[in-house]
């Protein structure tokens, strides 16, 4: 299984547990010259931004850990150029990641991921 296949089996299983958790998916793969968001959802009073993360176990660490700060950057940037070209900006926003554990069969939602690292 290739690198493109691992993160659209990734995608597809964070967004059916986003969705069997209550959340609309309003996009997915949403891309700009800047970056990609993985997921676009809504719930929770929130416009959540989703960046999904596939391992197939620990043993590199926690998939979470891979998201760089240059990551949260583009992230943050491609999230506001959608905001913006959607007319969303007095909505409330979260940035989430979503740990997949493939062997284990396992997902990690982690809310608020970037809160240490924003000022929104």
């Amino acid at each position: 299984m290739d690198k493109t296949n691992k993160g659209k089996i990734g995608e597809d299983i964070a967004a059916n547990y986003l969705k069997k958790s209550g959340y609309e998916i309003i996009r997915r793969n949403f891309r700009t010259e800047l970056g990609e968001i993985d997921i676009i959802a809504a719930g929770e009073g929130y416009l959540i931004f989703v960046e999904v993360k596939l391992r197939k176990n620990e043993d590199f660490g926690y998939p979470s850990e891979w998201v760089t700060d240059a990551k949260i950057k583009k992230i943050c940037q491609t999230a506001s150029q959608y905001m913006d070209k959607f007319g969303l900006l007095d909505l409330n926003v979260r940035f989430d990641i979503i740990e997949v554990y493939f062997e284990q069969k396992e997902i990690n939602h982690i809310k608020d991921a970037f809160e240490s690292f924003l000022d929104f």
